[in-house]
């Protein structure tokens, strides 16, 4: 009895010392591992790498900014004057043209050959006239007859000039010098008069149409630089102002101006949507930092301001942008360090490490390249 007792006694003991051995093991462990975390927390986060720029006061040149539609300074849509069949075509889709560029032909047969007839019997009705005024002058015909042979002479020169009329019509033609847009008649087809061949736009320059509020309306003049930048492209097309609207929009107040631009390498097209902006004679003071700087929120947009190693959260009120920078209406002061580069990883009292080689340099005007 006592032996047995012994067998199961011994490798209990022996099981309950190994557990309790392994327990304080563990519990050493995860001291180690609480203590360890307390010494991070009251350490804090790793220090973030970031690059940062100075804010700066810069004098900008102001401008009037607004949101313009290209428009051709001559455009038209190109139809016929008269039903008819097509029989020639002197033009392909996007063809330049000159003025007075025949572009279509009509079928004018059967005027042509009306024509014909008109001019045999004007030679006849001249003919006559001519023997009529030599009889009258010897006083062998009587002023009636000679007034009846004149009139048939007029009538058939008239006659005529009605269908060389009839048959130029029967011609299309180009009104100016441009560049055609996509043909849309093909020979043999018959037009109904009215029907659209295609569009010309003139090959100079361009006008760029926009609004202005009306209270800018004493700011602007005819002859003001304008400047027209499309979306995404980063290519600026100067120009001036030539068209101010006399009336304000009674519905918007706003009033309608249009500024005319060059178009020197066929860069902008009828229809385009540009960025304008009216160039003011004075410049503006602004505090600017690179626009890389700034977080955008729903609750606002913000930057961080550098204060030795650690960084402040501070929200600020934007005006205008121009190329990588943005003008800080409220919010920073002359000469603060703001980070430019790696905001997006900080919050406020953050710990960071400055490193002004990361992150590319901010430019007034920058220029896209091709890669």
């Amino acid at each position: 009895m006592t032996g047995r007792l012994s067998r199961i006694l011994i490798p209990t003991v022996a099981l309950v010392a190994l557990v309790g051995g392994l327990a304080a093991i563990k519990f050493k462990q995860v001291s180690l591992l609480i203590h360890a975390g307390e010494e991070m927390e009251k350490a804090g986060a790793p220090p973030e790498t970031v690059s940062t720029a100075v804010v700066k006061r810069e004098k900008w040149e102001a401008t009037l900014t607004a949101v313009g539609s290209v428009t051709a300074a001559k455009g038209v849509a190109l139809s016929n004057d008269a039903a008819g069949v097509v029989t020639r075509l002197h033009f392909d889709s996007g063809q330049t043209v000159r003025a007075g560029q025949v572009l279509v032909e009509l079928d004018a047969s059967v005027e042509r050959a009306q024509l014909k007839s008109a001019e045999s019997r004007l030679e006849l009705a001249t003919s006559t006239a001519a023997r009529s005024r030599a009889l009258a002058g010897k006083g062998s015909l009587s002023a009636a007859e000679l007034e009846r042979d004149v009139s048939a002479e007029k009538t058939a020169s008239t006659e005529i000039e009605t269908l060389r009329a009839q048959i130029a019509r029967k011609t299309v033609r180009a009104p100016f010098d441009g560049k055609l847009g996509i043909r849309n008649v093909n020979v043999g087809q018959y037009l109904q008069p009215g029907t659209t061949l295609t569009v010309l736009e003139s090959a100079g320059g361009l006008h760029v149409d926009f609004t202005l509020p009306q209270q800018r309306l004493p700011d602007v003049h005819l002859g003001m630089p304008v400047r027209a930048v499309v979306s995404g492209s980063g290519t600026e097309t100067e120009g001036t102002l030539t068209a101010i609207d006399p009336s304000v929009d009674a519905t918007t107040r706003t009033v309608k101006l249009q500024a005319t631009l060059p178009n020197l390498k066929d860069e902008l097209r009828p229809g385009m949507f540009v960025n304008v902006a009216v160039v003011l004679p004075e410049r503006a003071e602004q505090l600017v930092v690179p626009l890389t700087a700034i977080v955008r929120a729903p609750y606002g947009d913000s930057l961080f301001v550098v204060e030795g190693d650690k960084v402040r959260q501070q929200f600020v009120r934007l005006g205008e942008t121009r190329g990588d920078f943005v003008a800080v209406e409220e919010g920073v002061k002359d000469g603060e360090t703001v980070v430019r580069a790696g905001a997006f990883k900080l919050r406020n009292g953050s710990k960071i490490v400055v490193n002004n080689e990361v992150g590319p340099t901010p430019e007034l005007n920058p220029k896209l390249e091709n890669h």
